[in-house]
């Protein structure tokens, strides 16, 4: 197995500028210089990419940039003692030693494994001051490999046996906490955050026991030890695998950088967790997405999140179905929105109907179609009660869409009933009910309640005020026309390029998607309209940046050339994070090129009244737009040409913005 680190990769005493971003692109610059990564600016992306999710400094002076990065041939391990310090964004100041570790996508579990252990070495002080204190390169590089020497891996952190931590007050029982810790890369928080949590625990007196759920594997906890313990704390980013498995225990969750930063903190939380009737508890059978904190996110942080949530699920209905309508169409002409039944009722593959075998095959995709799209608002409202009471809120949810299909609120329906839905069966779980009653929580309590809850207040005061606001919202849809209508379709397009798939693009991208299942070619043209300006202008930054690299590829790099390749299949296939690389690298000239294009292109979409019933796919779905297709591909062409004549214009004449004004205006991946 090669070495991690060398000699070569050591910096001491090192001048690598003032912000984060010098010091990532200086140190992916020495990988790169080693022959460990293919491009040096490819891997800085990466790891400023992380840099920006979650700042990587941590007490004690330590910084830990990491990444996973397609440009790295080898897992990688690159070292500088800075002079002067620089500001990683832990809690007590600046760092002066800064570890940057480079993983390949694919790096193999050995490697992972050391990468771990330097990690959980670096809580250590005495290692941090050798470090400090070393004279020399290779005294540097014999300090990481001692740590990393391979010896059989540790069992899961816990403390010492009684006898060895301060004893219990006479007459109460000594506490016993357990973890999980999981970051997104699963190399250095993961594991500094357990060994953080487990250090202070034994000077705590506490019993412990932590998971790891990083990248070098996972050795779950005993059930016996989650049995016996008083509470739970989830120091984690990404989801807890078998988060059923805590069912039941009073829970703290928060980001995994806390677990190294407040360790003792979230111990004394956990323990009141445990001594308080009312706290949180984990549900039972739950699988919840941990992404964000919920218990201390904003009511407007919460519905954003449960939004797009219920939009991601709802997505595969309405794409299936509008799809399947298209066809139906193609195959069937107009019509067959009159006697699809007809013949699905009175005919079968073996008694064709008089018009044949394909206006009966025409029925068939349109009718399964339609009843696809049916799922729209009751999946939309389903999902959004997942995102806030995770499986236990699915029941009330579909339950309450369900509610507000039937009554005409439409999507504005299914928000506020899959929210109603989502508060209540969270509430109702968190219930603290005796043992013998936890299994029936989320097979029968939470789903009777919660759907008598939300569907009640749906049935009995909201639901005809959101119809009487569906059926205004819809004529004004259906009337726009003009000035109104172009209008709409710039500020669409600049929504879906501002940040290339962050919460704006997808706010945009859920307002055409919800109103598709009101679209109609004959009837009301106008959601069909509002779907293809967002697609179309989601389409122009990636194919903008490809049609730039083509042009004047001396204005990129390698990697942004390469980029360039991919860009015109993600472009074309309405993939807007195509154009991520190049907005990362120099975000200040290619988010306004491509706005503008983008802008341009929704514009254009609304005045040539085209319309698309898919919700996704680019020019792959042609056949859904009818015989619009052609005034699709030129709208989104000006777009494109646009964008890239901008971003070129840019490139060559325009001042570059220094590296932190870069940093700040970074599009989030």
């Amino acid at each position: 197995m090669s070495e991690l680190i060398t000699p070569e990769l050591v910096l001491l005493d090192a001048d690598l500028g003032n912000s984060t971003t010098e010091v990532i692109e200086k140190l992916a610059q020495l990988v790169a210089d080693q022959g460990r990564a293919t491009d040096a600016a490819s891997l800085a992306a990466d790891g400023k990419a992380r840099e920006a999710k979650t700042a990587t400094g941590v007490p004690g002076g330590i910084a830990i940039p990491h990444c996973r990065s397609t440009a790295v041939t080898e897992p990688t391990l690159a070292m500088a003692r800075l002079n002067p310090k620089v500001n990683f964004g832990a809690k007590d100041g600046e760092a002066d030693l800064v570890f940057f570790i480079a993983a390949p996508d694919g790096a193999d579990q050995a490697h992972l494994k050391l990468l771990s252990k330097l990690a959980r070495a670096l809580v250590k002080k005495s290692f941090t001051g050798a470090l400090r204190e070393a004279k020399s390169e290779a005294e540097i590089v014999e300090l990481v490999r001692e740590v990393v020497a391979d010896k059989p891996a540790a069992a899961p952190v816990a403390a010492p046996a009684a006898e060895a931590a301060p004893a219990a007050a006479p007459g109460t029982k000594k506490k016993s906490i357990v973890a999980v810790t999981a970051c997104p890369t699963g190399i250095a928080h993961t594991y500094m955050a357990a060994d953080s949590l487990a250090q202070t625990a034994e000077e705590m007196g506490v019993d412990f026991a932590v998971e790891t759920q990083g990248s070098s594997g996972s050795t779950p906890l005993d059930p016996a030890v989650i049995e016996a313990a008083d509470a739970v704390i989830f120091a984690v980013d990404v989801d807890v695998r078998d988060r059923g498995r805590f069912a039941g225990k009073p829970v703290i969750q928060v980001p995994v950088k806390r677990g190294i930063d407040e360790p003792e903190k979230l111990i004394n939380d956990a323990i009141a967790a445990s001594e308080d009737p009312q706290a949180r508890r984990v549900p039972a059978g739950a699988a919840a997405s941990t992404e964000e904190n919920k218990d201390n996110e904003s009511f407007g942080a919460g519905l954003k999140r449960a939004l797009l949530t219920g939009v991601s699920y709802m997505i595969p209905f309405v794409a299936g179905g509008g799809l399947l309508i298209a066809l139906g169409f193609l195959f069937g002409g107009y019509d067959i929105t009159e006697v699809a039944d007809k013949y699905l009722t009175e005919n079968t593959l073996f008694n064709l109907p008089d018009a044949g075998f394909m206006a009966y095959i025409a029925a068939v995709a349109f009718k399964i179609g339609g009843l696809s799209m049916g799922f729209l608002v009751p999946a939309l409202a389903g999902y959004i009660a997942y995102a806030y009471a995770d499986r236990p809120g699915i029941a009330p949810g579909f339950t309450a869409g369900a509610v507000a299909g039937f009554m005409g609120a439409g999507f504005l329906g299914g928000i506020v009933g899959g929210l109603l839905a989502g508060l209540a069966a969270r509430w109702i779980t968190s219930w603290n009910v005796p043992r013998w009653m936890r299994g029936l929580m989320p097979v029968v309590i939470v789903p009777l309640l919660g759907s008598i809850i939300a569907s009640g207040i749906m049935f009995l005061f909201l639901g005809g005020p959101i119809a009487k606001l569906t059926e205004a919202l819809n004529n004004w849809l259906s009337g726009m026309s003009g000035t109104a209508a172009v209008v709409l379709g710039l500020i669409l397009g600049l929504m879906m390029a501002v940040d290339l798939g962050g919460p704006v693009n997808k706010v945009a991208y859920s307002f055409a998607v919800a109103g598709l299942g009101t679209g109609s070619l004959t009837d009301n043209p106008a959601p069909l309209m509002i779907m293809a300006a967002v697609m179309a202008a989601g389409m122009v930054p990636p194919l903008g940046m490809a049609l730039a690299t083509a042009v004047q590829a001396k204005l990129f790099t390698e990697a942004e050339r390469e980029n360039g390749k991919a860009a015109w299949l993600l472009g074309a296939a309405f993939i807007s994070e195509g154009a991520i690389p190049f907005a990362a690298a120099d975000p200040l000239r290619v988010i306004p090129a491509s706005m503008v294009g983008a802008g341009v292109t929704g514009s254009l979409v609304m005045a040539f009244n085209v319309v698309s019933q898919a919700p996704h796919g680019g020019i792959f779905v042609f056949f859904a737009m009818n015989n619009t297709w052609p005034l699709f591909l030129v709208a989104t062409l000006i777009g494109a040409v646009i964008s890239a004549v901008l971003v070129i214009v840019l490139k060559k004449y325009a001042r570059k913005a220094p590296a932190g004004a870069a940093e700040s205006a970074k599009v989030a991946a």
